[in-house]
């Protein structure tokens, strides 16, 4: 019987057995790959999730045996240290009118980017809102300090830290409305301005209700963001007793309460703090909720009427 050589040439067409052996010894790196973060995945999951949830437990632990409903809805001047009914009043107060000028701001950025401007100028506008987002709460405070409360001459007031808590929320909705217009499939754009309808028509009857959902999440972050903030407001806002009559007036937020009772001496205080963040936990853990169920129902509605 004759040996088969094995030195004979390749025949073209047919990988040798070397390239087999390699391509093999590679499928089952990735396979092994692909095992190892199915389980690995889960367990950074838990590194990440199990301390917010111990976080949560011991601020629940702290506040809620000492919570009543009418220490959230006192609004005795007198007592500032027992009550948190004026600081809640006044967080939502700030982050209502905080959140109306981000979105009109944010809104109105995301779809020129998206939709109108030139790509430059769309790019240097996306570029300013990724280091608007990477910047310091404490830094964007300082600068509505400077701006605000010492150039325009306002003051340490109310207006001045909703209009700095603005800037800070306003580069998540610009980025949330942008994603969500430029993801928007072309030739549903093509089908509209070749219909007639106008840049403007587009956005408002076509644009805006497809982007709505992911617009909706983006506002709603910004909120759950700002909420949750001191910086801006600690360096703009003096501290009040009463809710804001006016744009001018003193001003007191859930967060600024934390900020001057959690290291204080008295136990009272520490506990006062401790209700504040408790209550704060519930806002953005109710605000998330709402934003889930309300873009689930409006994306059922969209569903087969754009693809």
């Amino acid at each position: 019987m004759r040996s088969v050589d094995a030195t004979l040439p390749p025949v073209p067409g047919i990988a040798s057995a070397d390239v087999l052996i390699d391509r093999s010894a590679r499928t089952r790196f990735r396979l092994g790959f692909d095992r190892a973060m199915g389980w690995l995945t889960p367990l950074l999951f838990l590194v990440a999730i199990v301390p917010i949830l111990d976080m949560v437990y011991y601020v629940s632990l702290k506040a809620v045996p000492h919570l009543t409903w009418t220490i959230i809805t006192g609004t005795n001047p007198y007592e500032a240290n027992v009550y948190l009914g004026v600081p809640l009043y006044t967080t939502f107060y700030v982050i209502g009118l905080a959140t109306a000028i981000a979105v009109a701001l944010g809104l109105f950025g995301g779809i020129a980017t998206a939709e109108l401007l030139p790509e430059q100028w769309a790019n240097a506008a996306r570029t300013g809102a990724n280091l608007l987002v990477g910047t310091p709460s404490i830094i964007i405070g300082y600068l509505g300090y400077l701006g605000f409360v010492l150039y325009f001459g306002w003051g340490p007031v109310f207006i001045a830290g909703v209009v700095t808590l603005s800037f800070f929320m306003t580069p998540y909705v610009f980025r949330t409305a942008d994603l969500a217009f430029s993801s928007i499939p072309r030739h549903i754009r093509e089908a509209a301005l070749g219909s007639g309808a106008g840049p403007s028509q587009y956005i408002v009857r076509v644009g805006l209700p497809i982007a709505f959902p992911q617009v909706l999440t983006g506002v709603f972050l910004a909120m759950a963001i700002g909420i949750g903030e001191t910086a801006p407001l600690v360096v703009t806002m003096q501290p009040g007793v009463l809710v804001p009559q006016n744009l001018f007036s003193p001003a007191k937020t859930l967060t600024m309460v934390i900020w001057e009772n959690f290291q204080s001496p008295l136990a009272a205080n520490q506990v006062l703090a401790f209700e504040a963040a408790f209550l704060l936990l519930v806002i953005v853990l109710a605000l998330n909720v709402v934003v889930r169920v309300i873009s689930a129902r409006y994306q059922k509605r969209l569903e087969g009427l754009y693809q």
